[in-house]
């Protein structure tokens, strides 16, 4: 390890081993700061510009970190290099289709291909891919596996091509989890170690994902957070991540959860506080007496949905029920002695006697305030207490007629009821509870109605151990809620097809219908094609809506249904007791499943040992294939001698958005219209419509992803009038175009690109395929009021321009439609966060100019963006 100018260097004894480390407490004691003041997620950044002094703004940031203290606030730039990186499948591998035509591209320059390797640990586990298929039945999970490999051999073949050809680089197989709760169960180690000439050196266990919901692993106190592929790609490749010290806002818990609420009833809720209050680029850090009171698994479903209330974390301190967690889980007791050791001696640890650390500001919530809870029908903010589903239907829909006499399919009937998603199948309460649901469901005679598609995806295989072991996974078969896989499915848009004659009424009397879903993302067009209103819940609410089969109902007042009897079944009546669900909880949920199925985990089924393993270290690039392409953005490299400079000139405006345009609306995740530019792309290429597969799974060929960028279903252009979906007008021919087809005819013009739109751009996903496919059609770049955290550095690491609308400015202010022409100055010297003019030229000639802000950020973006990139950046880097 580098030395530094004052030696924080201290060594820690824990049983038999001595451990390196950089001390904070040594750099308070030599007078750097009152760094015993800080909170606890500032304090591992601390670390890490301690412990890597050789980045050039570690003095900065560091003397940074003790001013912050004074202003709560900094705008100082810092170098923050995590210890590993999590990927999923749906982002992992057009990452690794980068780092494999990044290999091309520094052989074409005259390096070494094999330079382009992970320097750091990187884990891929395969779970987006699984779609519910088959449902309901006892061999839905083998049908739905075999499907999955028929559909992705050639995706998979590529992964363990990759496992091969790079280092410190492992691919957990398809059907063993979610890479969420995968990290949380097992990858995850809270103190990490490392091995240096002889010395080991230990220091907090951190990391970047390649999907937004990383940050459920902040519940287990490892700070990590989601970022786009291209950001993880350079990580991995040695380059620090830049960014500004955040704002953290203190979360203080006290009291305890109710009878009869659920941790999905609390997340909802903070969802619902956070993102009122503004949270976004913001560290959230959960503090207070209420913590005691916090299993570990509520603490990750919490922690799970820091992208939706909008803050880069929302991070947990290690406590004595973190301990208890790792012992649980199964960690060695080395690797947990260590933790407790090491949080202490760097005042990382929390108990009761912990004093306050210092925050940008604290919000209170009384936890036993939280009242049950759904959210939707678009957004997961939109808390929903059960009583008011109805209302909220109405309120959305209010052309949607129906009766709720009549118990047949309708408006506002339920048509998905899915137990899926990292978010609530990793809490055991949750689960359990959803199983003594639907035990005394059936007690009752009670059952799901018939045109309800029923699932169950956990996020490991732990969770069906315990429900076997239970005896509860037999009742939730009886409802339907079969296993379907070991994935995303539902929550990503893996839903499958409804049943036939059900999707010909929904089409026919364009009814809108509703999903329910123990997921955290609701967005329009997201969950089925034919799905309007998505609503997120608890898992036993999910079951409960199975019965109910309609949103529109008052789940407090109304009857589920009726027994044999004849008489009325309510929710309170079957909803389980916390000592009921405290009691299968304590007698199944061991160490021993944990054991059982982390034991050998990265050697998948019989599936996957069967594929190919190509063995070259420069891969074979296919190029009839319709899955894996060499992408373009590493053809031109002239910009490894003269970095880009320039104004953006006669520019076109693509589209003009609302607010919230989200990464499902601009680069779809799932199913892929047989009209759609994609889909006679793949039917042109001798691809069945059977066999398309999803956009998601086809994120390896650009060709694919370019013509669905913002072909999302429910997307409103405001340049058209009663138009929805991803059509725009080309104003030289004054005809409407697909996004795709607009987009190509203005590059045969030779014409630039702007994308125009409201507050909260680029909600949700961390998907760069937001930011490649807007480049690939020509976008240089987007002009709104705010954008979320993670899609912005996208943008620029990809060289596309982020601009904000100056406060009071908007596109509706500027009258702009559509029609106008852009031209936009950049300067030379280009400088972070700087005003920068745009001129609109009207049709009728009129002129206007305008001040924007720079969303560029940092120096270090400046450098990605003149780059073209920040893969290009840093190619440039390698090849010198």
């Amino acid at each position: 390890m580098p030395e530094q100018k004052v030696n924080t260097l201290r060594t820690l004894t824990v049983g038999a081993n001595t451990y390196h480390y950089r001390s904070l407490q040594a750099a308070e004691e030599a007078g750097l700061g009152q760094f015993h003041k800080l909170p606890i997620s500032l304090k591992i950044l601390l670390e890490n510009l301690l412990r890597f002094p050789q980045d050039p703004n570690s003095d900065k940031g560091i003397h940074a970190m003790a001013t912050w203290l004074e202003k709560r606030h900094s705008e100082q730039e810092i170098a923050y290099r995590p210890a590993r990186v999590l990927m999923q499948d749906f982002t992992g591998v057009p990452a690794i289709v980068d780092l494999a035509a990044m290999r091309d591209a520094l052989h074409t320059l005259g390096g070494k291909a094999t330079k382009i390797n992970p320097l750091i640990p990187v884990d891929l586990v395969i779970d987006h891919s699984v779609q519910v298929d088959s449902y309901a039945q006892a061999l839905s999970f083998l049908h739905n596996v075999d499907e999955e490999m028929k559909r992705n051999i050639e995706r998979y073949t590529f992964l363990k091509w990759g496992q091969k050809a790079f280092e410190n680089f492992r691919v957990v197989p398809p059907g063993t989890g979610i890479c969420h709760q995968v990290n949380l169960e097992y990858l995850g180690k809270v103190v990490w170690t490392r091995t240096v000439d002889g010395q080991t050196w230990a220091y907090p266990d951190t990391l970047v994902g390649t999907d937004s919901h990383t940050t459920m692993i902040n519940g287990l106190g490892i700070l990590g957070w989601g970022v786009g592929g291209i950001e993880a790609e350079a990580a991995m490749l040695g380059q620090a991540i830049s960014m500004l010290i955040p704002e953290v806002v203190g979360v203080r818990l006290t009291g305890r959860l109710r009878e009869g609420i659920i941790a999905t009833d609390l997340v909802l809720t903070i969802t619902e506080i956070l993102r009122r209050h503004g949270v976004v680029s913001k560290f959230v850090e959960f503090f207070g007496e209420g913590l005691q009171h916090l299993p570990l698994a509520d603490r990750a479903t919490i922690a799970n949905m820091a992208p939706e209330y909008g803050a880069t974390c929302g991070f947990f301190p290690v406590d004595k029920e973190t301990l208890a967690y790792m012992t649980l889980s199964g960690r060695d007791p080395e690797t947990i002695a260590l933790t407790e050791a090491y949080t202490k001696a760097q005042g990382m640890w929390h108990d009761a006697n912990s004093p306050e650390p210092v925050y940008t500001e604290v919000i209170e919530l009384d936890l036993s305030t939280i009242e049950p809870s759904m959210a939707g029908p678009k957004r997961p903010q939109d808390r929903v207490g059960i009583s008011n589903l109805e209302a909220a239907f109405k309120h959305n829909y209010p052309k949607a007629d129906y009766d709720t006499q009549k118990e047949v399919l309708q408006n506002g009937a339920v048509v998905i009821a899915a137990i899926t998603s990292c978010t609530n199948t990793s809490n055991p309460s949750a689960l359990i509870a959803a199983g003594l649901l639907a035990k005394k469901a059936l007690a009752r005679g009670l059952k799901q109605k018939p045109w309800v598609k029923t699932s169950l995806a956990p996020g490991s295989k732990v969770v069906t151990d315990y429900l076997e072991k239970s005896g509860l996974q037999t009742p939730l078969n009886d409802l339907g809620f079969n296993l379907v896989g070991y994935g995303c499915t539902t929550c990503i848009g893996n839903s499958g097809p409804l049943e036939a004659h059900i999707e010909e009424r929904i089409q026919q009397q364009d009814l809108v219908v509703s999903a329910v879903l123990s997921g955290n993302r609701n967005f329009e067009g997201r969950i089925h094609p034919l799905v309007q209103a998505s609503w997120l819940a608890s898992p036993p609410l999910v079951v409960a809506m199975a019965l109910a089969g309609t949103v529109c109902i008052d789940l407090n007042k109304d009857p589920l249904g009726h027994d044999g009897e004849g008489k009325a079944v309510y929710l309170k009546d079957i909803w389980p007791s916390q000592k009921e669900i405290a009691e299968v909880a304590t007698a199944v949920v061991t160490k021993q499943l944990f054991h059982k199925e982390y034991a050998d985990v990265f050697t998948g089924d019989e599936h996957w040992k069967k594929l190919p393993t190509p063995d070259s270290q420069v891969y074979a690039w296919d190029k009839h294939s319709t899955y894996i392409q060499n992408p373009p953005y590493f053809v031109d490299l002239s910009l490894v001698d003269k970095p880009y400079s320039g104004n953006i000139e006669h520019a076109r405006i693509l589209a003009v958005f609302g607010d919230n345009i989200t990464t499902d609306h601009i680069s779809p995740a799932g199913s892929i219209k047989a009209d759609s530019p994609a889909g006679l792309y793949l039917k042109e290429h001798g691809i069945a419509v059977k066999d398309f597969n999803s956009y998601g799974a086809r994120r390896g060929n650009h060709e694919v992803m370019m013509r669905g960028t913002f072909a999302n279903i429910r997307i409103k252009n405001e340049m058209l009038s009663d138009v929805v979906g991803g059509y725009t007008l080309h104003y030289p021919s004054q005809k409407q175009f697909s996004m795709y087809d607009a987009a190509m005819k203005y590059r045969a013009e030779k014409t630039p690109l702007v994308i125009i739109a409201g507050k909260e751009y680029g909600t949700g996903s961390s998907r760069d395929w937001a930011a490649k496919g807007p480049l690939l059609l020509g976008v240089k770049a987007v002009i709104v009021e705010s954008f979320e955290r993670i899609h912005r550095s996208n943008l620029v690491g990809m060289g596309i321009l982020p601009l904000e609308f100056m406060p009071g400015t908007t596109r509706k202010t500027l009258n702009i439609t559509g029609d106008e022409i852009i031209h936009i100055d950049i300067p030379d010297q280009l400088t972070p966060k700087m005003a920068i003019t745009a001129h609109l030229q009207r049709a009728n000639g009129e002129t206007l100019d305008f001040k924007t802000v720079c969303r560029i950020d940092t120096d270090n973006e400046i450098q990605y963006y003149r780059h073209g990139g920040i893969l290009q950046y840093v190619l440039t880097q390698l090849a010198k």
